[in-house]
């Protein structure tokens, strides 16, 4: 870490925090912008509901399952640099080559390139990050995090529509998202040049605890049951969010304006970025009853947009961009609170991977739901996220019976 003269360890933790989310801000306005139209692309290229809907869950496992990889990579060669700009490069040069796919197999691919591309970085960047916890709390730096992370999946889709209202032109859209890539990069190599031991923020101020707290438990290396517990949790949760691809085809179908749906998808992650750090703060001082509120009301979201007019689809995504908010800030905060120490790379790609597996299961079911009954899959999304409750509720209660987290 290269602290500028002056600087506290504070405010030089605080500055890693806001550049990695100002990177996150350009890849996802990118990222978000080609999310928003990939599946209304797909359609128009000759695949159906169900390609469109399993294409956009088979990316996002993709995503979580190479997360499980990356950390155990980051975790045994201490790499956690490169495998950063290997994920970044992956999942944002995608976007604008999509601008030459000319056959729906080609687009299929390179949307599976974003996802893979994007779960070899995120555990890292979130293992970095986790750094300055104790300094901020989690719930802060994860909601600071990603309300930057959502305010860029909001320019996305704003971008996005107002290219395809002025040309009526896919590719010409993906191909102006290629500015965004390019300033995400530049950012993340400026984040590298300023902050290249992340790590150094926790050793730091270990160094200046009392020497009597730096011995550690026997156990401290070990995966906890509460950690598990929350992995499966998350995963019943991610079944039932389903993806924006099958929604995006939905509301085409319903009546929505092609060059419309990405503003849906705008007005989901706007609130995402306001929940995010709304949740974030009441996390640190509540706890688990703001998951189970969250996790409560995106159950929610379903029926508003699979059973109702279009236009009460908007609180159907405002809702679900709560869901985006829940999934990327307070169960992240969850998981941060069980790492074993010394494994929070691998430990942020097992939860990852485990949510990943959920989130190819619903996506499946709903592709295929979809075009049986909207009631059934209604129903299976909004039951899958409420029989996460119970367990989030087991696995607190396992990790106080445990004692003082080892993160």
């Amino acid at each position: 870490m290269r602290d500028t003269p002056g600087s506290s360890p504070r405010s030089v933790a605080f500055r890693f925090v806001l550049l990695m989310g100002v990177v996150d801000l350009f890849g996802d306005t990118a990222y978000s912008g080609g999310a928003s139209m990939n599946g209304l692309f797909l359609a128009s290229i000759g695949a159906g509901a169900a390609v469109v809907s399993i294409v956009g869950g088979l990316s996002e496992f993709l995503n979580y399952v190479t997360r499980g990889l990356s950390g155990y990579f980051a975790d045994r060669t201490g790499r956690r640099w490169p495998l950063v700009f290997v994920g970044y490069g992956l999942n944002l040069l995608a976007v604008p080559a999509l601008a030459l796919a000319g056959h729906w197999q080609v687009a299929a691919g390179l949307i599976l390139v974003q996802g893979i591309g994007r779960g070899v970085r995120k555990p890292l960047v979130q293992a970095m990050l986790s750094y300055t916890t104790s300094r901020y709390g989690k719930g802060r730096v994860y909601g600071v995090n990603t309300a930057l992370d959502h305010t860029g999946r909001a320019l996305g889709p704003l971008v996005v529509t107002g290219v395809l209202l002025l040309t009526g032109v896919f590719k010409t859209a993906y191909a102006l998202l290629g500015i965004s890539v390019v300033l995400a990069l530049m950012t993340l190599t400026l984040a590298r040049m300023r902050f290249p031991e992340p790590a150094s923020f926790a050793q730091r101020e270990t160094a200046l605890a009392d020497p009597g707290q730096r011995r550690q438990p026997a156990d401290a290396e070990r995966f906890s049951r509460s950690y598990w517990m929350y992995l499966v949790a998350g995963a019943c949760f991610a079944a039932g969010l389903m993806n924006f691809e099958l929604i995006s085809f939905h509301l085409s179908r319903n009546g929505a304006a092609s060059d419309r749906v990405p503003l849906f998808l705008a007005l989901a992650a706007g609130v995402g970025a306001l929940a995010s750090l709304g949740l974030g703060k009441v996390y640190d001082r509540v706890g688990l009853p703001v998951v189970l509120a969250a996790v409560v009301a995106t159950a929610t979201f379903s029926p508003f947009v699979f059973l109702l007019p279009v236009h009460l689809a908007l609180v159907g995504m405002a809702l679900w961009g709560v869901g985006q908010a829940t999934q990327d800030s307070l169960l992240t905060a969850l998981v941060a609170g069980v790492l074993p120490r010394g494994r929070r790379d691998l430990a942020f790609g097992l939860y990852y991977a485990g949510y990943g597996v959920g989130w190819l299961v619903g996506a499946v079911a709903a592709g295929l739901l979809y075009e049986q009954s909207r009631g059934a899959l209604v129903a299976f999304a909004a039951g899958a996220q409420l029989a996460s409750l119970p367990i989030f509720l087991a696995a607190r209660r396992r990790q106080m019976s445990a004692g003082p987290s080892t993160a």
